[in-house]
C-alpha cells in the first residue's frame, strides 16, 4: 500500500464532498423561495407531499436538508406534522438521484464520440468552464448562483475520478478486496459500517457515492454491498434527527422521529426480504456477481422505492408512534408564541424562510407597539390601571421578542451569501429597535398618566382637545409608518416627513397655548411637567416613524445611503413641490381641527382601536420576482412597493 496512493484517496474525497456541499447549497440558495412557495402549499394529500419530496430532494441534492426545512415549516406552523410525512418518505426516494447521476462513470464510449461527452472525465471540465464563465462574466442577474452549481458539478466529477484512480491503485495491494469480503461475511458488520461512515459524512448521497467509487476495483460483490447501503440510511437518518432537534418545538422533533421509523422499518424490510430472496435461490447470479457503479444506484433505488410504496400505508402508524415518543411540552403562551416558533434557526440555510419570520416578527413588534400607543392615549383621559397593567405586560412581550429577532439576525447574517439578502436582513436590523422604541414611548406615555391621577391633577378640557388632534396626527403617522413597512410602499414613505413636520408645529403650538393657559389659571401648574414630558414622547415617536419612512427612502435609492441630510435639506428648503403639497394639507387638516370642539371620545377601554391598515399578520408576504425575499401582499390601500432598509440618524438631526 502506497502513502500517496491514500493521500490521493482522501483528496478525491473531499474535492467530492466539497463539490456535493457546494452544488447543494447553490443550488438551495438559488431556489430558496420557490422552495417556500412550493413546501407551504402542501396539502393533505400524501401521494402529493410524497412526490414534493422526491422533488425538492432531487433539486437540492440532500435528504437531510429537505427534512430539516420540513421541520423548520412544521416547527413555524405552516405545516402540520401530518402533511409532512409524505415529504420524509419522498426525501428518501429523492436522495437516489445523485447515485444514478454518479453512474455515469460506467458508460462505455468507446463505440461513439457522442458518448464521451457523457463520460464523468468529460463533463468535469465542461461544467468547470461553464461555471467560470458564468462567474466571472456575470452575464444575467443569478449567474454568480448558476455558475457556483456548475462549478459545484464539476469538482464532485473531478473528486469522483480522483477517488477511482487512487481505488484502482489500492485494490493492488489487496486491502480492499480483504475489507470488503469480510464485509460479504458479515452482514452486521456491513450494516454498521454503513451507518457509521453515512452519520460522519452526514449525507447519504456522499457515501453511496464513495461506494461507487470503490466500484471501480471490480472487487465489490452484491453479498459485501447491500448490507452497507442498508445501514446508510439508518447512519443519515439519526443525523437528520439530531439537527431537527437542536432548538425545535416537540412538532418538529417528531419530524426527525418519523424519519428514523421509517429507515429503521426500511432496513429491516430489506434485510428480510433479501435474506428470503436468497435462501430461494433466486439471487444465486447475482450474489457473488462484481457490482459496478450502475448495480449500486439501481440497488439504491429498488430498495428506497419498494419500501417507501410498501410502508406508505403506515404513515398513521409513523405519526402516532412520535407522538408517543416525543411528548408536549407545557409552555407559557405568549402573544407572540407563532412569531417566537418561526425563527428557527434551521431555515438559516434557505434565506427566504428566515427573512419571512424576521419579517412577520416584526410586523408583530410593531402592531403590538401602535396598539399599546393607542391604548396610553386612552390613558391620559380617563386613566384605568388595568389597563396600564396590559399595555407594561405587552412591553415585556414586546423587549422579550425584540431580543430574539435581534439574536436571530446576528446568527442568521454569517449564512447569507447574496448582497440583496444581507440588505434585507440590514434593514431588519435596524427596524427592530426602532419598533421597540415606539412601545417605550407607550410606557412613558401611560407613567405620564399614572403621575397625573397620582398627583390628583388633570389637564383643561382645551388641553384634552388639542392633545386629541395631536393624537390623530401621530395615529396617522403610524398608519403610513405601518404601510411603510408592511408593502415597501415609497408613496407612504414620502407621506410621513410632511406629517411630522406638521406634527412638530403642532407640539410648538400646543406647549405656547400651555403656558397661556397657566398664566390664566385655566391649566393647573401642577401638571406642567407631565405636559412637557408628554411633549417630548409625541415627537420622539414622530422621531422614529421619519427613521422607518427615510429608510425606505434609502432602500430603494440606496445611492441617499450617504447623503440623507441632503435629501432633508431639500425638503425643508422647500424645493420639493410634492412634500410642499403634502406639508400644506396636512398643515390645514390638522391646524384647522383646533379651532373645532373637542372630538368624540375614543373607543372603549379595554377594547383596542383597530388598526384602519393592519392585515393579519398570519398573511404571508407575496414573492417578489426578481428579489429572493419576503414580499407584502397587496391591500386595499394600494399595491405592495418596497420594504424599508435602513436607519435615518440624520432625520433627526433636520427635523431639530
Amino acid at each position: 500500500m502506497d502513502i500517496f496512493n491514500v493521500i490521493s484517496l482522501l483528496g478525491g474525497l473531499a474535492m467530492f464532498l466539497y463539490g456535493m456541499r457546494l452544488m447543494g447549497d447553490s443550488l438551495k440558495e438559488n431556489s430558496s423561495g420557490t422552495l417556500k412557495r412550493i413546501m407551504g402549499k402542501v396539502t393533505d394529500n400524501p401521494l402529493k407531499a410524497f412526490l414534493l419530496g422526491v422533488l425538492v430532494t432531487a433539486l437540492i441534492q440532500s435528504s437531510t436538508a429537505t427534512i430539516v426545512i420540513t421541520a423548520g415549516l412544521v416547527g413555524a406552523g405552516i405545516l402540520t406534522l401530518h402533511q409532512s410525512l409524505g415529504i420524509i418518505i419522498g426525501a428518501n426516494v429523492g436522495t437516489t438521484v445523485t447515485g444514478q447521476i454518479i453512474r455515469l462513470l460506467d458508460i462505455d464510449a468507446s463505440g461513439t464520440s457522442v458518448l464521451r461527452f457523457f463520460q464523468p472525465s468529460t463533463l468535469a471540465p465542461i461544467a468547470l468552464i461553464i461555471g467560470i464563465v458564468l462567474i466571472m462574466g456575470s452575464f444575467f442577474k443569478n449567474a454568480r448562483s448558476v455558475g457556483n452549481i456548475a462549478i459545484g458539478f464539476g469538482i464532485l466529477f473531478s473528486g469522483l475520478l480522483n477517488m477511482t484512480g487512487a481505488v484502482n491503485n489500492l485494490a493492488q495491494s489487496g486491502m480492499i478486496e480483504n475489507l470488503f469480503s469480510g464485509l460479504g461475511e458479515s452482514p452486521v458488520l456491513g450494516y454498521v459500517t454503513g451507518a457509521g461512515v453515512a452519520f460522519m459524512l452526514q449525507s447519504s448521497s456522499a457515501t453511496i457515492g464513495i461506494l461507487q467509487a470503490f466500484s471501480a476495483t471490480g472487487l465489490l460483490t452484491f453479498k459485501a454491498i447491500y448490507a452497507v447501503i442498508v445501514g446508510i440510511y439508518l447512519g443519515d437518518c439519526v443525523t437528520t434527527a439530531i439537527v431537527c432537534s437542536i432548538g425545535a418545538k416537540a412538532e418538529a422533533r417528531r419530524v426527525g422521529i418519523v424519519n428514523i421509523l421509517f429507515n429503521l422499518s426500511e432496513t429491516v424490510l430489506v434485510l428480510v426480504v433479501v435474506t428470503v430472496i436468497h435462501k430461494l435461490g433466486l439471487l444465486g447470479a447475482l450474489w457473488e456477481k462484481p457490482v459496478n457503479s450502475s448495480i449500486i444506484a439501481n440497488t439504491n433505488t429498488i430498495f428506497n422505492l419498494g419500501c417507501a410504496l410498501a410502508l406508505f400505508p403506515m404513515l398513521t402508524t409513523y405519526e402516532r408512534l412520535s407522538r408517543r415518543i416525543v411528548k408536549d411540552e407545557p409552555v407559557k403562551e405568549s402573544r407572540f408564541k407563532d412569531e417566537m416558533e418561526a425563527l428557527n434557526p434551521v431555515f438559516f440555510n434557505t434565506p427566504a424562510l428566515a427573512l419571512q419570520s424576521c419579517y412577520k416578527a416584526l410586523l408583530a413588534i410593531l402592531a403590538a407597539s401602535r396598539t399599546n400607543i393607542e391604548r396610553s392615549f386612552r390613558l391620559l383621559e380617563n386613566y384605568d390601571p388595568a389597563v396600564h397593567m396590559e399595555i407594561q405586560a405587552d412591553e415585556d412581550e414586546i423587549d422579550r421578542m425584540t431580543d430574539l429577532v435581534s439574536k436571530y439576525i446576528v446568527e442568521f447574517l454569517p449564512h447569507l451569501r447574496l448582497p440583496y439578502h444581507v440588505s434585507i436582513l440590514d434593514q431588519y436590523y435596524k427596524v427592530t429597535s426602532e419598533f421597540e422604541r415606539l412601545g417605550d414611548h407607550a410606557v412613558n406615555i401611560a407613567e405620564h398618566a399614572a403621575a397625573l391621577k397620582r398627583n390628583n391633577t388633570a389637564f383643561s378640557s382645551a388641553a384634552l382637545s388639542e392633545l386629541s388632534v395631536l393624537e390623530s396626527a401621530l395615529l396617522n403617522i403610524l398608519d403610513e409608518t405601518d404601510r411603510t413597512f408592511r408593502k415597501r410602499d415609497v408613496a407612504a414613505a414620502e407621506r410621513i416627513e410632511p406629517l411630522v413636520q406638521v406634527t412638530a408645529e403642532l407640539i410648538a403650538l400646543l406647549k405656547r397655548n400651555h403656558l397661556k393657559r397657566m398664566s390664566t389659571g385655566e391649566c393647573n401648574v401642577y401638571a406642567d411637567a407631565t405636559f412637557s414630558d408628554l411633549m417630548v414622547d409625541f415627537r420622539r415617536i414622530g422621531s422614529v416613524c421619519s427613521n422607518v419612512g427615510v429608510a425606505t427612502m434609502v432602500r430603494v435609492h440606496p445611492e441617499l445611503a450617504d447623503h440623507e441630510h441632503l435629501y432633508f435639506e431639500r425638503l425643508h428648503a422647500g424645493s420639493d413641490q410634492a412634500f410642499n403639497a403634502a406639508y400644506d394639507k396636512a398643515r390645514q387638516k390638522y391646524f384647522s381641527l383646533l379651532q373645532k370642539p373637542v372630538p368624540e371620545p375614543p373607543a372603549p377601554q379595554g377594547e383596542p382601536v383597530p388598526h384602519p391598515e393592519e392585515a393579519p399578520l398570519e398573511m404571508e408576504p407575496v414573492q417578489d420576482p426578481k428579489l429572493d425575499e419576503p414580499e407584502h401582499e397587496a391591500q386595499d390601500d394600494g399595491p405592495a412597493e418596497p420594504e424599508a432598509a435602513g436607519d435615518a440618524p440624520a432625520a433627526q438631526e433636520a427635523k431639530a
